[in-house]
């Protein structure tokens, strides 16, 4: 028994270490969301040029498009802007959500990176409204909707060439073809 005990905390710290590497092996930006194949929330929320004007969920029906969660403060939505822009221009509707940002420096931020978005929601607060409810921990977050208002793909991270090439424009002709 007291060998047993001398081999403990060994074998504790063995255990602790096989976790602790299982876990750093782990991709974070590889998550699931728990709303794939579930509708996208219903919301309400204004415009980011122009605040008068808001816009609904129901709104965005009719159409495969992609809801991109940016802000100005996010270095990885920088980094990224240039594969958005890529999505853009080959005619894939890309809506913008706008993400504990302000407003000034939003529009600063389109202004010198180019504005790919088709428009772009305003939740300068992130609390209680769509990123909460779609479950965004930060920026950037990606969402492929379908026609129907049915989320079919997330990504949590940036948008990377590969993942336009290999994974985002398969998934979006997926989707356009399917209806």
């Amino acid at each position: 028994m007291k060998r047993f005990l001398l081999f403990l905390p060994l074998i504790i710290f063995i255990i602790l270490g096989v976790f602790l590497y299982k876990g750093l092996s782990l991709d974070p930006a590889a998550r699931d969301s728990a709303l794939l194949g579930k509708p996208l929330p219903e919301f309400t929320l204004p415009r980011l040029d122009n605040p008068e004007l808001q816009v609904t969920r129901d709104d965005l029906l009719g159409e495969v498009f992609l809801l991109n969660i940016w802000g100005s403060w996010c270095p990885t939505c920088y980094e990224e802007h240039d594969d958005i822009q890529r999505l853009a221009a080959a005619g894939i509707p890309v809506i913008g959500l706008n993400y504990k940002d302000e407003r000034d420096k939003a529009f600063t931020y389109l202004q010198e990176q180019g504005n790919p978005y088709q428009l772009n929601l305003f939740e300068p607060e992130g609390v209680r409204a769509l990123a909460f409810d779609l479950g965004v921990y930060g920026a950037p977050e990606t969402f492929l909707v379908d026609q129907e208002g049915i989320v079919r793909y997330h990504l949590a991270g940036e948008i990377t060439p590969e993942l336009v090439n290999q994974v985002i424009l398969p998934e979006v002709e997926k989707w356009q073809d399917a209806y």
